[in-house]
């Protein structure tokens, strides 16, 4: 176990790391997107995905109630440890890192986008930097800076979240519901993807695992009631915006959340609101900032990366290494303009990884009896095998539907067959 790692995070830096990263730039940015394909029943798609959602964390807090759950590495310690092999955790995680990486360049262009709106004369391109050099700072002084950090910023975040939901919910016009299905079944399915994104990135809270007081019984309970209190925002929020915008508001906003909040909120209020996005793609820029790290530890640790990749600096108890590897490319893919390279992966990869994730759950008990019966979480078990049932038919489908996207396949591949190459030279390198 990465012993140098420090546990300075408590219940709540777990939840402002879960529900910073997932009330993130997701619910600000694809709500819009998601009602050109099915109008208002956004708000019911947010409500089908919440159950598959909760049903894919069932099997990190069954993992993380395990000792898997004192070190970091989430999914690919998990499955790498139930099915005794390296092989495809590997790849898995290696296209978590890139699509991680590809996110945090999106995230910061994203903030850049929002600051530059509030001070035109700004540089778009400084302040997307500038973001990055920061996390990054906060992030190598040490995790209770993170933890503090994402605190008071999901703070601000919910504050701005209550501002728009409590008198928007009287702003609401009926009419705006209506038609509720406005292509109708094949338009609601197709918006389903898009509305997954806004929960996709969850699972990074198993990413702290090494650095959470209590991890082993805090962290199982906190994935439950953290995603379902997600839901239950994500809901009033998009019930808002949807009933108070009208159809030819919406169809120009790429904003809805602050849009909606200018037509009944005074100006002041209403700048809450655009504070509540910055934050939001802040949470979400800090939290992603963690994660290629921690899994660069895990890989370093079963030598299938250079050992100094995931050192862990015994000042500051953090992998600087794997965090200045992680902020380089980031600001590469930022100032070259070619974040789409990873980022159309993103996706698709936790998808895949969710659906093997689930897979290793279903198998545990047969796969690794002895890690089976370590685990404390009190789910019964046919809960556990339907939950794992469900997630990997939902993630099937969406694999199913990513999959026609031809050039997010062609880039997927490219880069799994990148990672393979690596996988059988670390392979071969440590064996010599």
């Amino acid at each position: 176990m990465p012993s140098n790692l420090r546990r300075d995070l408590g219940t709540l830096e777990s939840y402002a790391t879960l529900l910073g990263i997932l009330i993130g730039a997701g619910i600000f940015k694809v709500t819009s997107d998601a009602w050109a394909l099915t109008g208002p029943s956004v708000i019911a798609g947010y409500l089908v995905l919440a159950p598959v959602i909760l049903a894919t964390s069932i099997a990190y807090s069954v993992f993380l109630s395990t000792p898997l759950g004192e070190v970091p590495g989430g999914e690919y310690t998990h499955i790498s440890r139930t099915f005794g092999g390296y092989g495809l955790a590997f790849v898995g995680a290696w296209l978590k890192i890139i699509s991680y990486i590809g996110a945090l360049a999106y995230l910061a262009n994203a903030f850049a986008d929002y600051v530059t709106q509030l001070v035109p004369a700004i540089s778009h391109i400084g302040v997307a930097i500038g973001s990055l050099l920061f996390f990054y700072a906060i992030h190598v002084a040490g995790v209770r800076w993170f933890g503090r950090l994402q605190v008071w910023m999901c703070a601000l975040l919910g504050v701005s979240i209550l501002v728009l939901v409590v008198p928007g919910l009287f702003a609401i016009r009926a009419e705006n519901y209506r038609p509720f299905f406005t292509h109708g079944a094949s338009g609601f399915v197709a918006a389903l993807a898009p509305l997954f994104f806004a929960y996709a990135g969850f699972e990074s809270l198993a990413q702290t695992a090494g650095e959470v007081r209590d991890s082993t019984s805090r962290l199982p309970r906190i994935f439950i009631r953290g995603i379902t209190a997600t839901m239950v925002i994500y809901f009033l929020m998009s019930v808002v915006a949807l009933g108070v915008l009208s159809p030819e508001q919406l169809r120009v906003s790429t904003a809805p959340m602050t849009d909606a909040a200018q037509r009944y909120l005074p100006l002041g209020a209403a700048a809450i609101v655009t504070l509540g996005a910055i934050m939001a793609v802040s949470t979400s820029l800090n939290a992603t900032m963690l994660v290629p790290s921690r899994v660069a530890i895990m890989l370093s640790e079963d030598r299938l990366a250079p050992r100094w990749v995931g050192r862990v600096s015994p000042r500051t108890g953090t992998p600087i290494a794997g965090l200045t590897i992680t902020v380089a490319v980031a600001l590469a893919l930022l100032i070259s303009g070619k974040i789409s390279v990873a980022l159309n992966i993103a996706v698709f990869a936790l998808v895949v990884l969710y659906f093997l994730h689930s897979l290793a759950l279903l198998l545990l008990p047969r796969l690794n009896p002895e890690l089976f019966r370590s685990v404390t979480v009190r789910i019964p078990l046919g809960v556990q095998r339907s939950m794992a049932i469900l997630s990997m038919l939902a993630m099937a489908v969406l694999i199913v539907q990513l999959a026609g996207d031809k050039e997010t396949m062609m880039l997927a591949g490219f880069w799994t067959a990148i990672g393979a190459v690596l996988y059988f030279v670390e392979r071969r390198s440590s064996s010599s």
